[in-house]
């Protein structure tokens, strides 16, 4: 992604990134924000985190203290440690009617207006969850990026492109995340020009990048492209 703003968004996956794809995936990052259980997986990476935004239900006793002191520090009472991490807290009330992503993604929109997403920790372990972040990203209007072990992610709208550099004979997949897109791919096993695809359709489904200089176009509409790692 070419924004000069990149937002690291570390989700509450139950089971997060390795700690090495977590520093990657915050590197050139302007701001890193915890979404809950996040702060866990960044603590865990030795990332430093800038904005917690959750309700802290599903955070550790650890990250939920860390949470509490940073609150207690902001309202002028008590400090802890020192040397403990300090960052900004958006606490939700539980019972809302929006995920913790959603209103993260809100907050983030408010601070960083026009930033790019990068994302981790938002797939595994709960397919429902991971299909519901889906439509969350979607809906940025700057980019979106996904890092996690064993896969890089785009969400591609209107005009938007892809050049695969690095990842000759991966494994590539488009599914489409609006009623229809309309999507080219070139340099791929199986290429595409300008077809017209259908929400949720297989078509895209495992291909294989050939070159070096392949590429996938989305002319209408929105889908979601996967790199998945060798």
């Amino acid at each position: 992604m070419d924004a000069a703003t990149r937002i690291l968004v570390v989700g509450g996956s139950p089971e997060p990134s390795s700690a090495e794809t977590i520093r990657c995936a915050a590197a050139g990052c302007k701001a890193v924000v915890a979404v809950d259980r996040g702060l866990d997986a960044l603590l865990a990476a030795g990332v430093s985190c800038d904005l917690f935004c959750g309700d802290a239900d599903s955070v550790s006793e650890h990250g939920a203290e860390l949470v509490r002191l940073c609150e207690r520090d902001v309202s002028g009472n008590a400090a802890g440690a020192a040397d403990a991490p300090r960052f900004e807290v958006v606490r939700y009330n539980p019972h809302k009617d929006d995920t913790d992503l959603g209103l993260a993604l809100g907050e983030i929109a408010c601070r960083w207006p026009g930033a790019s997403l990068v994302g981790t920790c938002l797939s595994g372990g709960h397919p429902d969850h991971a299909l519901a972040v889906l439509g969350r990203l979607s809906t940025w209007d700057g980019g979106v990026e996904v890092i996690e072990d064993g896969f890089v992610q785009r969400i591609l709208k209107r005009g938007d492109a892809w050049e695969l550099h690095g990842h000759t004979g991966a494994r590539f997949t488009f599914v489409p995340l609006s009623l229809s897109a309309t999507v080219s791919e070139r340099k791929m096993r199986w290429n595409l020009d300008h077809k017209r695809v259908s929400l949720l359709s297989d078509l895209g489904v495992s291909n294989v990048v050939e070159a070096e200089s392949a590429s996938i176009t989305c002319h209408e509409g929105i889908i979601s492209a996967w790199v998945f790692e060798r």
